[in-house]
């Protein structure tokens, strides 16, 4: 029923639907079978035993709310529901917030709840489906039984190997689940069918969160994180064990951080997950960050580039030397456009030589070095022996210190072409960055070819996008001026199956390219400032990160809010 089940008990007296006496039995028969403290006895089991055990029919119970409510009765158990309407309701929405669809049509859905004052759950749904709703009265059962009866049973194989994992610790406190059984250990397929919803969700990462009363698990899908169902909390110790096992990490070990990669088979992939664990208040937080050599799109044009940029990006990257610079924060999709530029210049003419720390993607014909500084083989001490090789151009995961940075530069100045990434808000601040870390002026003038600094923002998905007129305000906060909306087609996603109901798929980059010219080259060396840099790198033509995100905003590949909350303005 709802969720305030004491509420309904009282209700239900005075409206002479159950007898006080009725009441009273019911919950000394509770207590009597009850082998806790009385104290911790929830009106819950009471209403349960009223509707199983005296046989209260649950429609006498439900007609008493729907007229203290004022509301209809939805009876869910007379709907079959057509495939559109479950296209519009996808299983996981429904199952998320425990609702029943009856109809949906332009103006308005309805549907049936069994607690019409959630109110966080109303205004999510409203919000979610774009339009009003008709609240109908059902009870919880009801409701589930009708789900089950609509949908694919395997829609719920989360939910099943939770309910698994869940019976195979039940009962004796004590039991254990082994983490090492063979594939019909419910602990095992549980982490398996974890892994694979989020493969079929386009999860990027696997977070699990022990927090204080509960284990939280979630999907980061589109640069977004999203709460799936959590498993119970006294399930957590064996889950992150489990975990630990398959990444080839300490079980014993509690008090450090740990990394690990698991290697596993889902379906027909072979995925690899990079596995972080980092001990925090109530547990080890686990991040699985998935590696699917597949779905990386290493094309220049799936990055995100419209073709002026494009052609700027391919003739830098194809300079026989210098230094190629990436900057942006973690997770902004600095690794990927690296490997769609070596991609784009991997001919069998050239030895291309990368270090990496971890090596996330193997691509052919091309010599990967994996980090291991247990070992001493350090950045500085692969790009050492790389250069040895004679190779012709070589990719540095990251610049992170002064010695790293000399012997990258070194290189380029030797004839070589190398790329790297750097942690920056912007692209001029690489050359402040690399100056701060003890490299020289000149040395930074004479190498640096270009800087590309870059973000995410989601994409409208393609299968539910509309044409949409975007709040002035948004559009006034971006800088957009009225003679550019003119000519702008807005767009954005009303949320389908496709997409989880976001209205977004996938992700595309906005650009800043910073390119060194000689009147830029003699700025750096004479020590300018970086707001003197920067301004005069918009003089000659250097579009904002900004403004390369309103390009994409016009061109309704994108929207204002998105481009608002991963961009900065431009004070000059």
């Amino acid at each position: 029923m709802t969720s305030d089940d004491g509420f309904i008990i009282e209700l239900l007296t005075k409206k002479n639907a159950v007898s006080e006496t009725a009441v009273q039995s019911a919950r000394q028969a509770v207590e009597d079978s009850f082998e806790g403290p009385v104290e911790e006895i929830s009106e819950t089991l009471v209403l349960e035993h009223l509707v199983d055990d005296l046989n209260i029919p649950k429609e006498q119970i439900l007609s008493a709310l729907a007229d203290e409510f004022n509301m209809e009765i939805g009876h869910v158990d007379e709907v079959l529901l057509s495939d559109d309407v479950k296209e519009f309701f996808p299983f996981n929405l429904v199952q998320k917030y425990k609702f029943f669809p009856l109809s949906i049509n332009d103006a308005e859905a309805e549907i049936a709840v069994s607690d019409p004052f959630n109110i966080d759950t109303v205004d999510n749904i409203t919000h979610i489906l774009n339009r009003p709703l008709i609240l109908r009265l059902s009870s919880t059962a009801d409701i589930e039984n009708a789900i089950n009866a609509n949908y694919d049973e395997s829609s719920d194989s989360i939910n099943a190997a939770f309910a698994s994992a869940t019976e195979a610790l039940s009962g004796d406190a004590s039991q254990t689940v082994s983490i090492e059984d063979g594939e019909d250990s419910p602990i095992v397929r549980y982490v398996q069918t974890v892994i694979t919803e989020a493969l079929n969700r386009r999860a990027s990462d696997i977070h699990m969160e022990p927090l204080e009363k509960r284990f939280r698990i979630r999907f980061r899908i589109d640069g977004v994180l999203h709460e799936i169902e959590n498993p119970p909390k006294r399930l957590q110790p064996t889950l992150l064990s489990r975990i630990k096992l398959m990444a080839n990490v300490s079980i014993a070990e509690k008090r450090i951080p740990q990394d690990g990669r698991i290697g596993i088979d889902v379906g027909d992939k072979s995925i690899d997950l990079r596995v972080s664990v980092l001990p925090t208040a109530f547990g080890e937080s686990i991040v699985m960050r998935i590696l699917d050599k597949e779905a990386l799109n290493l094309g220049l044009p799936q990055l995100g580039f419209f073709s002026d940029d494009q052609a700027n990006f391919e003739r830098v990257i194809s300079l026989p030397d210098g230094v190629f610079l990436v900057t942006g924060p973690t997770g902004s999709g600095k690794s990927t456009t690296l490997y769609s530029a070596l991609n784009y210049i991997n001919h069998p003419d050239r030895k291309i030589i990368t270090v990496e720390d971890p090596i996330e993607y193997e691509m052919s014909g091309i010599n990967q070095v994996g980090v291991k500084r247990d070992v001493g083989m350090t950045f500085s001490a692969a790009l050492r022996s790389m250069l040895r090789q004679a190779p012709n151009i070589i990719m540095v995961g990251e610049i992170r210190d002064k010695e790293t940075a000399e012997i990258a530069i070194n290189a380029s100045l030797t004839g070589h072409m190398v790329f790297s990434t750097l942690h920056t808000n912007d692209a001029p601040s690489a050359v402040s960055r690399l100056v701060d870390i003890g490299i020289k002026p000149f040395l930074v003038s004479a190498s640096i070819r270009s800087v590309l600094a870059q973000r995410l923002v989601r994409k409208i998905c393609p299968k539910c996008k509309e044409n949409s007129t975007p709040d002035e305000r948004l559009l006034n906060s971006l800088g957009i001026r009225p003679e550019q909306i003119s000519n702008a087609t807005f767009m954005a996603g009303k949320g389908c199956e496709e997409c989880n109901n976001t209205g977004f798929r996938g992700r595309i980059g906005v650009f800043e390219m910073f390119n060194i010219n000689e009147e830029i080259e003699h700025m750096i060396y004479e020590e300018v400032s970086l707001v003197a840099l920067r301004k005069r790198s918009r003089e000659l033509g250097m579009r904002t990160m900004r403004e390369d995100g309103i390009r994409k905003v016009l061109a309704g590949v994108t929207t204002p809010e998105e481009v608002l909350k991963t961009t900065v303005s431009e004070s000059i």
